[in-house]
């Protein structure tokens, strides 16, 4: 029986870490739940120390919802699984890791475990259930 839900559950895998980041995205980009992307960019540039900050909140909302959306889809699977596990990367290693492990102080547990689902979506491709393979080619 196990054997037979294999696919289904990687589709529910991709799809739930899809959708989980599409509400981040949208906070960041259309304002939504009191959401700010200036305010994100200031924190960008002044906190993490990118620059220019204002291109790093668009990219990382625009990942976040359209690589989400994407991820959903099963479309471009691949590449949208790398720029998140790079993100995944850069939250945890450069900026989370300043609170500690846990979560519920910011630290780098829940960036790490992102990180991980990401590369395991990276690994294995959208699979059977993805648009990726609907149109027979695995980016």
């Amino acid at each position: 029986m196990y054997d037979g839900l294999g696919d289904f559950s990687w589709a529910l895998l991709r799809i739930v870490y899809g959708a989980w980041f599409m509400p981040h995205g949208m906070q960041k980009l259309f304002g939504l739940w009191g959401g700010n992307v200036e305010g994100l960019a200031k924190g960008i540039e002044g906190k993490v120390g990118m620059s220019p900050g204002i291109f790093w909140a668009y990219t990382i909302g625009c990942l976040e919802f359209f690589g989400g959306l994407l991820l959903v889809l099963g479309l471009f699977t691949r590449p949208v699984a790398a720029g998140f596990a790079i993100f995944m990367y850069v939250a945890a290693f450069h900026y989370n890791n300043q609170f500690g492990w846990w979560w519920t102080k910011g630290g780098m547990e829940m960036p790490l475990l992102l990180l991980g689902i990401a590369l395991a979506i990276l690994i294995r491709g959208g699979g059977a259930y993805s648009l990726d393979r609907k149109i027979g080619r695995e980016f």
